[in-house]
């Protein structure tokens, strides 16, 4: 019993912490926020003037008073009847853009959030594990306020101000009035907290393993097929698929028998009212005009607290969501911007490129023992060209991962002209950077949408110059629809060598500084990559160039090759001096064009 209600104190204090967060994320919304409140009091308080000015009219009605006498109340009537649809729309007009704001405030501080994160923070997170937590719980969270937030408060507000109205005509009716509203909006609200313990943390994660392996069916469907794995995966998915329908399903039981219990004691309210307030109208102290005031008020006051138990059931769901976006955002970025940035020259127009110098550089991923870089000693002249080659595993790719700030390195320095890179700033540095890698990321879009990436200002004019640098022109020319032609996810109607080229173009329009080739030509056949490393050479005449390759094409067009092995250097020199010397790159060689 002590563990059960441990835990249950840690999961409360755990739940109020996230509630804490939740606050200072609408807190910018506050103005908004006591506005809806505002009307959303309104709304009810006008229920209960409409249903206690007609229990008065009624009832003073039937005694055939002068008609004068009823005026106030036919005006009372109109005016709370035509109030409350008023209220009503105003509150939900201004509740729903209360959400929309929050919405997009959300996404925005998520997807800033989490920006800084990659990749180094997010390499353990799947794709559609960030997609569902992006989507789904942010869409979870849109109703915080409305759904959460404000039914408390404004049933608080409710509550005391009818008791208050009823106390002064008869206290045994306000306090059962009292006895039976808390029972309504806060025994119902706890038990329906108790009952959904489970219920929401459990919901929450069987819709992101559901979104999870949907993507990865989507995602992965030609190797599924191929490998005869479509009905498998489709059992998995449909496996989740019912521990989401059961969740739900408990989801719905919840909300019927709340929500029952919830007009089980309204109408137990009206009946209790009526047993206080009979006697006290048979002895003179409460006229029987205001009996069917007091009772009919009381009834239209638990619309207030009917929201509660579903807010409680709500709040289950969204504490999880929150807290699984928190698990995420908590996480510290591995790289920061410095304070005060220095200043750079080499992306001015004119300018030459810089050198890029890696000194003493060691580095080690988190999660292994065996350095990836050690002791690494190079120097990138201003306009060079160098090759990095090696065996897979021997350090390569780290070198553009240290050069791109995606991490920073146990020990050395990388420096672009003269610069250590962490004194620039992130975003100035990785403008300055390009990119052309063997896994060329390329949007669901047209050729044009994803050129504009990199430029978003170009003009078609300086679209198809790029293409035409990047030998992609002809395929142009081809297409119906040119630069407006889609190309599907990734790519995907693209061939290989083509994507290469769109990637090497949109590359052009970033104008970089300095250039960084990760296996372009890995998915290439022979002619082909030698052609398109050609183009390259040309479109980028006078970049400092890094080429990172195991592929040994038109080596002999680099200024130097460096060979690493096991995070190390251990050759350095022209394709000429290598070849002829014993040693890992000659093996190499000798490895590569013994097969063609």
């Amino acid at each position: 019993m002590s563990t059960a209600m441990s835990e249950r104190r840690l999961e409360f204090s755990q739940t109020m912490g996230v509630m804490r967060r939740l606050m200072t994320l609408v807190l910018p919304l506050r103005w908004s926020i006591a506005a809806t409140l505002t009307l959303g009091i309104a709304t009810v308080g006008a229920s209960v003037g409409l249903m206690g000015t007609a229990a008065w009219l009624i009832t003073t009605a039937a005694l055939h008073p002068s008609i004068a006498d009823l005026q106030i109340a036919i005006v009372g009537v109109r005016f709370f009847g035509v109030s409350r649809g008023v209220f009503r729309y105003s509150e939900r007009l201004l509740s729903h853009e209360l959400t929309f704001k929050l919405l997009a405030g959300l996404r925005v501080w998520f997807i800033e959030s989490l920006a800084p994160l990659a990749p180094a923070r997010l390499l353990d997170r799947s794709v559609g594990d960030l997609l569902d937590r992006a989507v789904s719980d942010i869409e979870a969270l849109q109703s915080f306020i409305i759904r959460v937030l404000s039914p408390p408060l404004v049933a608080l507000a409710v509550g005391l101000g009818i008791g208050c109205f009823m106390a002064w005509f008869s206290v045994g009716a306000a306090a059962t009035f009292a006895l039976f509203f808390i029972l309504a909006a806060v025994v119902v609200p706890a038990a329906t907290w108790v009952w959904a313990h489970a219920e929401g943390r459990s919901s929450t994660i069987s819709r992101s393993r559901l979104g999870d392996a949907v993507v990865d069916f989507v995602q992965g469907m030609p190797e599924l097929l191929a490998f005869n794995g479509s009905q498998s995966h489709r059992a998995k998915i449909d496996t989740l698929r019912k521990e989401l329908a059961r969740a739900e399903h408990h989801a719905a039981m919840t909300d019927a028998v709340t929500t029952g219990a919830g007009v089980l004691l309204t109408h137990l309210a009206a009946v209790a009212i009526l047993i206080i307030t009979i006697p006290q109208v048979r002895s003179g102290n409460l006229s029987g005009v205001m009996l069917a005031v007091l009772c009919l008020a009381a009834v239209a006051a638990f619309e207030a607290a009917t929201p509660l138990p579903q807010a409680a059931r709500f709040l289950h769901q969204q504490v999880a969501s929150a807290a699984r976006l928190f698990e995420i955002l908590d996480a510290q970025p591995t790289v920061f911007s410095p304070a005060e940035p220095s200043t750079t020259a080499w992306n001015e127009p004119g300018e030459q490129s810089p050198s890029l110098i890696f000194r003493n550089l060691s580095h080690t991923y988190p999660g292994t023992t065996r350095p990836a870089i050690s002791g690494l000693n190079l120097e990138v002249g201003a306009g060079a060209r160098v090759a990095i080659v090696g065996p897979s595993g021997a350090g390569k790719t780290t070198l553009a991962h240290l050069a791109q700030r995606f991490w920073d390195p146990e020990a050395g320095q990388v420096l672009i002209g003269g610069i250590d890179i962490r004194q620039l700033d992130l975003d100035n540095l990785r403008r300055s950077i390009g990119l052309v890698s063997q896994n060329t990321s390329l949007f669901c879009g047209t050729i044009k949408e994803n050129l504009l990436m990199a430029q978003p200002s170009a003009s078609t004019s300086e679209l198809q110059a790029a293409c035409r640098y990047a030998a992609l022109e002809s395929t142009l020319s081809e297409l119906p629809e040119g630069l407006d032609t889609w190309i599907g996810e990734q790519g995907q109607r693209l061939s290989g060598g083509q994507r290469q080229r769109l990637s090497v173009a949109r590359t052009l329009l970033q104008k970089p500084a300095v250039l960084i080739l990760d296996e372009p030509t890995a998915q290439l056949d022979g002619p082909t990559a030698s052609a398109l490393l050609q183009q390259i050479f040309q479109a980028f005449e006078g970049t400092t160039t890094l080429h990172i390759t195991h592929r040994l094409v038109e080596m002999e067009n680099y200024d130097a090759i460096v060979v690493l092995d096991k995070g190390r250097m251990v050759q350095q020199g022209t394709h000429s001096d290598l070849v002829t010397r014993d040693g890992l790159y000659r093996r190499l060689w000798e490895a590569e064009h013994s097969m063609w």
